[in-house]
């Protein structure tokens, strides 16, 4: 019997870019950005960036050095952000359905400043004060030094928030983060990019 629903941030409650994003940092002069960072790879510096191992003036001075120039950070933080977009509204509204039935918990792979900027949106998009307040815990990477989909940061999610992962439903757009889940247990949902959650009829 399923008592606990695991999602996924990006591209399952929020929509992203990666082509957007790409095209932000080619227009401030990185022409290979996709090299370093997609959906299913990253580099060691956004992996980094994601584990909260390095700081955001870390990151800001490694893509200056990148570009050999002192770019504003202001100016790489936008570029970084562009990936993005709104949220998913009709998402959001039955994630309030679904408290009465399950306990609801955000697993992310994400980075100070992006959570900063989605915290923004959610004030503007869905009148709340941060994101987290439609979960029982949200669990971001960057604040537990682990990142998806590495099986210790599933287990992490487990023990803290004492669920069993038989009695849990984990929905993800990631193959990679869905296999590892798989392994551990957990019942699991490919998002696939046409689906949304709200139609997949869980109550």
């Amino acid at each position: 019997m399923l008592k606990n629903i695991l999602f996924d941030l990006g591209a399952v409650l929020i929509d992203i870019d990666f082509e957007k994003v790409c095209k932000s940092f080619e227009n401030i002069g990185i022409k290979d950005f996709e090299k370093q960072y997609s959906q299913l790879s990253a580099s060691s510096l956004f992996e980094d960036l994601e584990k909260g191992i390095i700081s955001d003036v870390f990151f800001y001075e490694a893509m200056q050095k990148q570009l050999h120039s002192t770019l504003p950070f202001e100016e790489i933080k936008n570029a970084w952000n562009s990936i993005l977009l709104d949220f998913r509204i009709d998402t959001m509204l039955y994630l309030s359905e679904l408290k009465s039935n399950y306990n609801l918990f955000l697993l992310s792979n994400t980075n100070a400043i992006h959570l900063i900027e989605i915290n923004l949106l959610a004030q503007q998009q869905l009148h709340v004060e941060e994101l987290d307040v439609y979960f029982t815990k949200a669990y971001y990477s960057f604040k537990m030094g682990m990142r998806k989909p590495n099986a210790d940061i599933f287990e992490f999610v487990l023990k803290d928030a004492n669920i069993k992962a038989e009695e849990t439903l984990f929905i993800d757009d990631s193959k990679p983060n869905i296999i590892t889940a798989q392994h551990l247990g957990f019942n699991t949902h490919l998002l696939l990019p046409h689906e949304r959650v709200e139609k997949l009829s869980l109550i």
